[in-house]
């Protein structure tokens, strides 16, 4: 492991572009007790091409609201403030994770339909879950390969040596750690850190591929940990060789997920990101 290597890996995150200023400051408001809707249209008012994307998403299929959303105040009735925000983060990031990622072979749009895909599979694995809100998980999955933007073009300078340490059967993320003094995982809970993301996202990304390693277990780790295995058994995974995950047997006893729900999600996730990804490219 090269030490310059690493510092200049760490001086690219502390050059990663700041989260949107009304995306930060609606982030914010997730931890105040209560919020009005003024407050948020106060927010989003003067940045109109943001609200457009978020009413886009808003009236998306996969959310399936009958009536046309015209407003924020409208999208924060029949959605809900957590949901409007997490659409706000989407639209933020979005334009960012559509584009190619070297070093992982993803092809332009690859990467973010697959993080959303982990998002709606992660929300799908706790639906039925009476004593967790699905829409804790959206985030986290979302965001889960963020890291990756970072730490694409050093992987790409270093694949040879990485691919000899997999070609053993070592899981990629471990090669990278092996080869770069870090992987995407740390790489992107110190992206999110750095935009202020709550604590449990932050961890839930930087755990998701080694959930029995985190010192603080939680179901958000154990959730994005299932719904990016999930993803990388059908079509919504990035082409990216040699990057499979290998499942926790434990995160499948502390959620109590039956095999047979594992496979039916399975089947239905394309659908689901088909409902959604038609209106996620943003510019």
């Amino acid at each position: 492991m090269d030490n310059a290597k690493l510092t200049k890996i760490l001086s690219q995150v502390e050059a990663f572009p700041s989260m949107p200023a009304a995306g930060a400051k609606l982030l914010a408001l997730l931890e105040e007790p209560e919020v009005s809707v003024n407050e948020v249209e106060d927010i989003l008012r003067y940045d109109p091409g943001l609200t457009a994307n978020v009413l886009k998403l808003a009236n998306s299929a996969y959310f399936g609201i009958p009536a046309r959303i015209g407003s924020v105040k409208q999208a924060i009735v029949l959605l809900g403030l957590k949901r409007l925000i997490q659409l706000v983060i989407a639209s933020c990031v979005g334009a960012v994770m559509n584009k190619s990622v070297p070093g992982y072979n993803i092809p332009p749009g690859n990467l973010w339909r697959h993080s959303i895909a982990v998002s709606i599979a992660a929300e799908a694995l706790v639906k039925d879950k009476h004593n967790l809100d699905a829409e804790d998980f959206f985030t986290p999955a979302l965001l889960h390969d963020i890291g990756k933007l970072v730490l694409g073009n050093f992987v790409k300078d270093d694949l040879n040596s990485i691919e000899s340490i997999t070609a053993k059967g070592i899981p990629f993320v471990v090669a990278e750690n092996m080869i770069l003094g870090t992987d995407h995982c740390k790489i992107g809970a110190k992206i999110l850190g750095m935009w202020s993301f709550p604590t449990e996202i932050v961890n839930a990304v930087r755990w998701h591929h080694d959930p029995e390693t985190s010192d603080d277990s939680t179901m958000q780790i154990d959730v994005v940990h299932l719904a990016n295995l999930l993803c990388q058994t059908n079509a919504t995974a990035p082409d990216s060789a040699g990057q499979s995950v290998e499942l926790s047997t434990a995160v499948i006893e502390r959620l109590g997920i039956e095999i047979a729900q594992f496979e039916t999600i399975s089947g239905k996730v394309a659908q689901w990101v088909s409902e959604l990804a038609d209106v996620l490219t943003f510019s």
